[in-house]
């Protein structure tokens, strides 16, 4: 009885943060950051908001599929803040699946954006803040 009550809290929360985060704009979501290939021959497929491929020399994000929506975010950009207090801005592209072992407070960036913190990609997950940039 426990277990399940404890999955029925858990699922709630879930759902509430899908609807909190597409209903409107959102700002310093802890999240951890892990990297990811866009190019053809990496990791996934093309992405799933344009159903391209893109360069690793863009900004660029995948974000976990609560976060994602049914693509509530596609072409929008958002905010990254490293735990130092650097911020670099990507474009969501594409979504980290957690149906295909992506975290669910994942968001999976291009090369570039670990290039623009100055974190080399080797070290696999860091801590982040992201927030919805108004346009």
């Amino acid at each position: 009885m426990a277990s399940t009550t404890k999955a029925v809290v858990i699922f709630g929360i879930l759902v509430f943060l899908q609807v909190w985060c597409a209903a409107g704009d959102v700002y310093n979501i802890p999240a951890l950051m892990s990297v990811n290939g866009f190019e053809q021959g990496e990791e996934g497929g093309p992405a799933k908001c344009d159903g391209q491929y893109h360069s690793d020399s863009l900004l660029l994000v995948a974000m976990t599929s609560a976060w994602y929506g049914p693509g509530f975010r596609c072409g929008k950009v958002i905010s990254i803040k490293s735990a130092g207090g650097v911020t670099v801005q990507a474009m969501v592209v594409d979504e980290c699946d957690t149906d295909n072992g992506c975290g669910i407070t994942e968001i999976s960036t291009s090369a570039a954006v670990w290039r623009a913190f100055g974190i080399d990609t080797s070290v696999g997950e860091v801590p982040v803040t992201w927030s919805d940039v108004s346009n």
